[in-house]
């Protein structure tokens, strides 16, 4: 997939691509960036925590469907013996961990996971860049 936001305004490559950078975030709406984001931070950071072995890192992909209207986020790690599950307590305010995957479910309009092949288990997590009940392509570049 490649995305082009117009001609840069800078010559040199990292002005060029922070122009870039800001033209595409000022061209989508703030709250499927933010929530993008999110989801793919915490993701990575539940594969960093929960999901590595000494000298293995994990995967992190970014897809979006060939017809526009879905971005998959997929972290990919080495632990498919621990297998997430959602806690639907909520943890006490105290607690230093126990959010990411009730920040997922809140914010993603899909999630799950899938084992394999071993050792290795892939979480994702699927946005909806199309609303269903809006005729209006909310998500999209132009």
């Amino acid at each position: 997939m490649r995305i082009a936001y117009g001609r840069p305004r800078c010559r040199t490559g990292r002005g060029r691509r922070r122009s870039q950078r800001s033209e595409a975030y000022a061209r989508k709406p703030t709250r499927t960036i933010e929530t993008a984001e999110q989801v793919t931070a915490e993701l990575a950071a539940r594969a960093a925590t929960h999901g590595r072995l000494s000298g293995r890192d994990f995967l992190l992909e970014l897809h979006r469907a060939d017809d526009g209207h879905v971005l998959r986020i997929e972290v990919t790690d080495t632990r498919g013996d621990r297998l997430p599950v959602l806690d639907r307590e909520q943890p006490s305010p105290d607690d230093e961990s126990g959010r990411g995957l009730l920040l997922v479910e809140a914010l993603a309009d899909r999630w799950g996971v899938v084992s394999g092949p071993v050792p290795r288990k892939t979480v994702w997590a699927e946005l909806d860049l199309v609303r269903p009940d809006s005729p209006v392509r909310v998500n999209t570049p132009n």
